[in-house]
C-alpha cells in the first residue's frame, strides 16, 4: 500500500526527525504494516502515532496518563485519551487492533502481565519495547558500589526513577514461555547498534513482535 505524504511543516518536520533518529522507533516502524490498526500505551506526546500515520498510512490511537502529554498530543490532531493502562483496556473489544504498542513503558507499570495479557486481548500482535537492566553496566554497579544501579541507559535515582519492576531479557522470556506466548522476532540494542552475541548481558534494550499461541 503506498502512502502519499504531504510535505510537513518546519515544527512537524523537526517532530518527526526525532522519531526517525531513534533505532527503536525504526524497528517498530518497519514491523508494522501499512494501513494497520494501532493503539500505542503510553504514547507521551504521540511522536511515534504522529510518525506512523504520516508514514504508513496507519490508523492509530493512543493512551496516556499525564494530562500535560494528553494535551500536546491533542494539538496535533491525534486520537488519544487519558488513561491508566494498569486498569485495563476494557474500553476495547477483543481483536479491535493489528498491533498494540508499548514502547519503554513496561517496567513502569503496575501489573505488566496483565497489561501484556490485555494487549494481546484488544490486538492480534504485541510490540513490546523495555530498557534491559541486566546489561552488564547495571550488574557491575550493584556489584561493586552495592547501591541501586544507576548507567548509562538508567539515570535515575531510587528514590525518582519511574521504574518500579527491573526486568531483564531471561526474566521477560520466561513470562512469556509462562502465558504461552509466542515470539514472532526480536531485537536488541546497545544505544542504535543491533546486538547479536549475549543480548542479555550486551543490549540495553529490548524489542519484541509477540502474538498468541
Amino acid at each position: 500500500m503506498s502512502t502519499t505524504v504531504e510535505p510537513a511543516t518546519e515544527p512537524a518536520r523537526l517532530f518527526f526527525e526525532e522519531v526517525i533518529a531513534r533505532e527503536d522507533y525504526q524497528i517498530i516502524g518497519d514491523t508494522v504494516e501499512d494501513g494497520s490498526r494501532v493503539l500505542d500505551l503510553g504514547c507521551g506526546e504521540g511522536e511515534l502515532m504522529a510518525w506512523l500515520e504520516q508514514s504508513k498510512g496507519c490508523e492509530a490511537r493512543g493512551v496516556e496518563i499525564s494530562p500535560q502529554k494528553v494535551r500536546k498530543a491533542l494539538a496535533r490532531g491525534l486520537s488519544i485519551y487519558q488513561g491508566d493502562i494498569d486498569r485495563g483496556l476494557a474500553d476495547y473489544p477483543d481483536g479491535a487492533f493489528d498491533y498494540v504498542i508499548l514502547s519503554q513503558t513496561l517496567q513502569e507499570t503496575h501489573h505488566p502481565r496483565e497489561v501484556l495479557l490485555e494487549m494481546l486481548r484488544v490486538g492480534r500482535r504485541a510490540i513490546v519495547a523495555f530498557p534491559n537492566f541486566g546489561h552488564w553496566s547495571a550488574r557491575l554497579s550493584l556489584l561493586f558500589t552495592g547501591r541501586a544501579p544507576k548507567t548509562g541507559h538508567l539515570p535515575f535515582e531510587w528514590f525518582d526513577t519511574p521504574n518500579i519492576h527491573f526486568v531483564t531479557i531471561p526474566d521477560f522470556e520466561e513470562l512469556l514461555r509462562r502465558e504461552k506466548i509466542l515470539i514472532e522476532r526480536s531485537h536488541f540494542l546497545r544505544g542504535d547498534k543491533r546486538v547479536k552475541f549475549r543480548p542479555s548481558l550486551f543490549a540495553d534494550s529490548a524489542i519484541y513482535l509477540l502474538r498468541k499461541a
